[in-house]
């Protein structure tokens, strides 16, 4: 194990995925689902790659947000986490209420690999999350705790700055409120705060030239991508249907089997 505690067992570094959030320019985080998702991703050259958690619990058919899906994250994670790219796993409560329970399981993420985990309050209380936040930051101090805070998401906003400015003192290494997208709201809560605030970016919502220009450290995509990727076969479907030709951007299937390391190509396999 490296004897540095910023970096995990594989010589993956906290310092590293801290700079990208403040290279000038917010990092724009896309959200994976698998194995194929995360290296596709990386191949176009994004330096780290997240999880969503809708996207993996819906592939599971299990459902998303009531701690469903720890062992599902868990393996994603032990197969993303020696990637070429720094990996940061949603985690939504830390599967538990427990914090010593979310520490291990932190601890484990990190031993495969992360950099990062992304911690929801659901709104729940305060003093809950503070507790996991201190557990993760005891169990394995080289992960990068995006602690998140629901009060837009699941609420009206009231609240936000008191919630992220506890997480922040518990040692919350970045804050990330969903749902948040007032231009101006947004650009308050970076002048007070004094760690990188993360939103979700909306399609309906401020470009992400507009976020940057309001301070915003990190954007991320959320299950926007998972989504669209099932968007995308239910057109290609109706195309088909219809007659038609599909259309856009598809992957080879020798592309496809690339990102497996050890896969062989078997001619006319589809």
């Amino acid at each position: 194990m490296s004897a540095d505690p910023r970096e995990t067992p594989s010589g993956r570094s906290l310092t590293a995925f801290t700079a990208l959030h403040h290279a000038g320019r917010p990092l724009l985080l896309p959200n994976a689902w698998d194995h194929a998702s995360a290296r596709a991703l990386a191949e176009q050259g994004h330096p780290a790659i997240g999880t969503t958690s809708l996207g993996v619990a819906a592939a599971a058919g299990l459902p998303d947000g009531v701690a469903a899906t720890r062992e599902e994250t868990r393996r994603l994670a032990a197969a993303l986490g020696s990637g070429p790219f720094l990996l940061s796993v949603d985690a939504e409560g830390g599967f538990s209420d427990d914090p010593d329970e979310v520490g291990e399981f932190a601890r484990q993420l990190y031993a495969v690999g992360a950099v990062g985990i992304n911690l929801e309050d659901g709104l729940g209380p305060a003093a809950r999350h503070v507790a996991k936040i201190k557990a993760v930051k005891l169990a394995a101090p080289g992960l990068f705790v995006n602690a998140r805070t629901d009060t837009h998401w699941l609420g009206d906003g009231d609240g936000t700055l008191a919630r992220l400015d506890t997480y922040r003192q518990a040692g919350a290494d970045g804050v990330f409120v969903p749902g948040l997208t007032d231009l101006r709201a947004i650009e308050a809560l970076v002048r007070r705060l004094d760690v990188p605030l993360n939103v979700l970016y909306s399609p309906g919502g401020p470009s992400v030239a507009h976020l940057a220009d309001a301070g915003v450290h990190r954007v991320s995509l959320g299950s926007l991508l998972y989504r669209r990727a099932l968007g995308a076969a239910l057109e290609a479907m109706a195309d088909l249907r219809a007659g038609r030709a599909p259309t856009g951007a598809m992957p080879s299937y020798d592309a496809v089997a690339a990102f497996t390391a050890g896969r062989v190509y078997r001619p006319g396999a589809c």
